[in-house]
């Protein structure tokens, strides 16, 4: 009897399709509508770090080089108070084989793919996971097809993803290319179910426990150079694999009053399933349209439970502007001779902000770099965004307006960050998490693992959740 390849029929069967691609029965770590056993999920991935560590040594992934950005710096003391400053690092992960952290995210998940007999794997993403998946593939000797969400309905694509459906290609990659919508999960589930391929999603066990051994690699470095962990990690914000690994493996190095900051480009107003907006936002990662959703309710993935939960370990999340990261892009290869794609200098912009928060002797890591190429560079992004329509000018970044001004700092000075309040979060967290589920009445285990899935305190949870009508069981 054929599939019924309905959009219907096949949401109703992603359950089945999800476990069966990633080897994995979600239902044994679920205690309720809202709880699940977040650790027990994490441990069955059944890898160590040091095991994770060896698995990447063998491919080439890992040991990135930590570089320390003396004139930028120097730039930045040129304009903080006096005696403030912190010396600011990059952790060059450009030197992975497809050139980006996602080279530890997709290393695991290929090998295990590789292990358990799987003929194939697959990813759903228009960023740089692609071809990370695709790379690690093609040196396991595995097929591989990536899913993007590539046009318009002009088909007409962003210079940024077309370079990286190229280099997806590249690596002997499928590439299946959509337009915007809700179609990316449904044609994913849909060649998952007929190719039996492994689900090399970003969002499994498997690859956030890849991404675990950088922020491992970050504390050994600093300890090893400076003497000392870094007091801020800078991370990119997109759908929050990113904070989560790396704070996971800070954490297992002992860097424990290290802080986690995530960083995002501001596209508030911009709706990232609007055909309208999909060409007017510049970067296609990163943003606000990605990293406001997934903090507040990290499951909207192709997994039945995401393995990716920001809000439990990201102390802070910081907004930066398109103009100054299009900035501080070139900044970096004039003043640094360092070339690298867009992604890592989001959170490179928001560093110099910080650093100057900091004294002197202090160090500020930003996380990762990223390879560059041809529609990746500020000229084919700028380009590109005023062939939409954008103005693009310089001035004061603070007038950046998303997908209509660009607004290109004319000062080092005037780089900046917009705090993004962690409790309006944590509160749109908890309200997502009652208005999806449809629960009335909570237990003191779903109020426990709420209260760690947004680092509250269970008091805060409980009188919140009472506030939105929920009943707290067990409550004196």
């Amino acid at each position: 009897m054929a599939r019924d390849l309905s959009y219907k029929a096949v949401m109703s069967r992603r359950k089945e399709i999800m476990e069966k691609a990633l080897g994995m029965d979600y239902s044994e770590f679920i205690r309720s509508p809202l709880a699940f056993d977040y650790e027990g999920m994490m441990e069955k991935v059944g890898y160590s770090l040091e095991r994770v560590r060896a698995i990447q040594s063998e491919v080439g992934v890992g040991n990135t080089p930590l570089l320390e950005l003396r004139n930028i710096t120097e730039l930045v003391r040129r304009t903080s108070r006096p005696g403030m400053g912190a010396r600011i690092l990059v952790k060059d992960e450009a030197a992975n084989p497809s050139g980006s952290f996602k080279d530890r995210r997709a290393s695991v998940s290929v090998y295990h793919a590789k292990v358990h007999g799987y003929r194939g794997v697959l990813a759903a993403t228009s960023g740089n996971y692609g071809a990370a998946v695709a790379s690690q593939a093609a040196i396991r000797g595995l097929d591989c097809i990536i899913v993007q969400e590539t046009f318009d309905s002009r088909h007409v694509g962003q210079p940024e993803i077309v370079e990286k459906s190229r280099k997806c290609e590249a690596f002997g990659a499928e590439v299946v290319q959509l337009t915007v919508g809700p179609e990316l999960f449904y044609v994913a589930l849909m060649l998952l179910e007929e190719t039996g391929f492994f689900n090399a999603s970003l969002y499994s066990p498997f690859g956030i426990a890849g991404i675990e051994t950088l922020g491992y690699e970050i504390a050994q470095q600093c300890r090893e150079r400076y003497g000392k962990d870094p007091a801020y990690v800078v991370v990119t914000h997109a759908g929050g694999g990113n904070v989560t690994g790396t704070a996971r493996g800070l954490r297992k190095a002992g860097a424990l009053k290290t802080k986690v900051i995530g960083a995002s480009v501001d596209l508030t107003g911009l709706h990232m399933a609007s055909d309208t907006d999909f060409n007017r936002k510049s970067f296609t990662t990163g943003h606000t349209g990605f990293g406001v959703p997934f903090a507040t309710w990290p499951d909207r993935t192709d997994v039945p439970r995401n393995a990716a939960r920001p809000l439990r370990y990201m102390d802070r999340y910081v907004l930066v502007t398109q103009g100054e990261v299009f900035y501080v892009t070139q900044a970096l290869a004039e003043v640094e001779g360092l070339e690298r794609g867009p992604a890592g200098n989001t959170s490179l912009a928001a560093a110099i902000a910080l650093a100057r928060e900091l004294p002197q002797d202090e160090l500020v890591v930003v996380q990762e770099t990223e390879y560059t190429g041809a529609g990746k560079h500020p000229q084919a992004q700028l380009n590109f965004a005023k062939q939409n329509g954008v103005i693009v000018r310089r001035g004061d970044p603070r007038e950046n307006v998303p997908g209509k001004v660009i607004v290109i700092p004319e000062e080092f000075s005037q780089l900046h960050v917009t705090e993004f309040p962690m409790e309006k979060l944590r509160k749109s967290y908890l309200k997502n998490a009652v208005e999806r589920t449809g629960v009335k009445e909570v237990t003191p285990e779903d109020v426990k693992f709420l209260a760690e899935d947004s680092r509250q305190t269970e008091d805060e949870v409980a009188s919140y959740l009472e506030q939105l009508g929920v009943k707290v069981l067990g409550k004196a």
